[in-house]
């Protein structure tokens, strides 16, 4: 979430630093309310631009954690073994590749009875960074899909306060590295199967112990390498699609390690330095976005 500090508490906070800390970490905090303030004023020019550009070919512009798209389409809210969620963010923006990869998983669910997708995020109507601070999914080449798989939605299409109330539960057993089988099942590991086969799938990031169960019953598989561990995650995957071919300006992720990912690179994450980050760096500047993007807001 973007950092928002109204004047009183700003004195407030002002005061207690110059008198319990040294100028040098006082100059530190002014220039961290700076940055993220500035990061939030781009952020807003983003999020209040709710309609995409009108182009004959779409363009993914920039990094997944940088970028824009122009000429974005939407996902519609129903369509055959998917729902949208949250419609009121306003985010169900992305490049035509997504919007035809969640209709083909979408159609493989219901061809399987494995149930209805509930799509969370793909991006803002121009891409670019969020007010809620989502740093990726800038681009239209990712989106969310919840684990929770409901027979309730499989069988009914969701009302407008469902997609906004409902959440979505953690698939692990509170405050353990456990799957929950109340929420986890060999349907979940079928989804993900089938996403990950998918050739123009880069890559899908999971929780640790969700790449572990699959590394147990799928280690020889080749999609499995596709699955990459990465904090949080445990109540919804967030799939990558690879640049399109003819988008010149839209700059691919490194490639994926060699390997399933299912040796010491896995048990890392289950290390005390992975389950408690910090920071590498005091301040974190916002990253810069191409110029073309400044094009593509201003259209």
């Amino acid at each position: 979430m973007g950092f928002f500090m109204p004047v009183t508490s700003l004195l407030f906070y002002t005061d207690m630093f110059l008198k319990n800390t040294s100028p040098f970490f006082f100059l530190i905090f002014l220039n961290c309310l700076s940055l993220n303030a500035s990061a939030d004023l781009v952020a807003q020019r983003w999020a209040q631009v709710n309609k995409p550009t009108q182009t004959t070919k779409t363009q993914s512009i920039g990094t997944y954690t940088s970028g824009c798209i122009d000429g974005a389409v939407v996902l519609p809210a129903n369509g055959i073994g998917y729902q949208v969620m949250r419609p009121s963010r306003n985010r169900a923006y992305g490049h035509p590749d997504l919007k035809n990869f969640i209709i083909k998983l979408g159609q493989t669910s219901t061809n399987q009875h494995w149930g209805s997708l509930l799509i969370g995020d793909l991006g803002q109507a121009r891409g670019g960074p969020t007010i809620s601070g989502h740093r990726s999914h800038q681009t239209g080449l990712d989106v969310d899909i919840w684990f929770l798989l409901s027979n309730h939605a499989n069988s009914h299409q969701l009302s407008n306060d469902e997609r906004e109330h409902w959440s979505a539960p953690s698939v692990l057993l509170k405050d353990t590295d456990y799957l929950d089988p109340r929420h986890w099942s060999d349907t979940n590991e079928k989804i993900l199967a089938a996403a990950a086969s998918m050739p123009e799938v880069d890559r899908i990031f999971v929780n640790p112990s969700i790449k572990k169960e699959l590394c147990w019953h799928y280690y020889k598989e080749d999609w499995v390498r596709k699955i990459r561990p990465w904090w949080h995650h445990d109540d919804h995957f967030h799939v990558r699609l690879k640049c399109p071919v003819d988008n010149t300006n839209c700059q691919s992720q490194e490639s994926l390690p060699k390997g399933n990912g299912c040796d010491s690179e896995l048990d890392w994450w289950f290390s005390y330095e992975a389950k408690h980050p910090t920071p590498n760096k005091l301040i974190t500047k916002p990253v810069a976005l191409p110029k073309l993007c400044t094009d593509v807001l201003k259209k």
